[in-house]
């Protein structure tokens, strides 16, 4: 993983963990990797609502973190393909978690309307 300037600031393991995952479109591009290597058309046909220019951003912070590569094949057009790393597939379980809880809280609202119900 590259270290960048502005990690001198992160000595909270959750701190560092949200800067690397935390993004508004970093979770689902990851969840999608976990799944297999996917190229940018792909990425953007299940993320409909990340703009080109946003998702180009959080594929290059994701890459720079070290938690997904990026492959350029020398074809005319180029094909540029991501796949999660090793390191990157360590998020996994993590990401399991975060699906599993927002089914739980979707269900929790919707049971609740305007309000979240207490876990019990």
């Amino acid at each position: 993983m590259t270290r960048r300037k502005d990690d001198v600031h992160l000595d909270c393991p959750i701190e560092v963990t949200l800067d690397v995952i935390g993004g508004k479109w970093k979770g689902m591009v990851l969840y999608q990797l976990v799944r297999g290597t996917a190229r940018f058309n792909e990425l953007r046909r299940v993320i409909p609502a990340a703009t080109q220019r946003m998702l180009t951003l959080q594929l290059r912070e994701l890459e720079r973190d070290g938690v997904i590569t990026r492959t350029v094949y020398p074809e005319v057009p180029p094909r540029v393909e991501y796949e999660i790393t090793e390191f990157g597939r360590s998020l996994a379980p993590l990401l399991e978690l975060m699906e599993h809880w927002g089914e739980r809280y979707l269900a929790e609202v919707r049971d609740a309307p305007g309000q979240v119900a207490e876990a019990g």
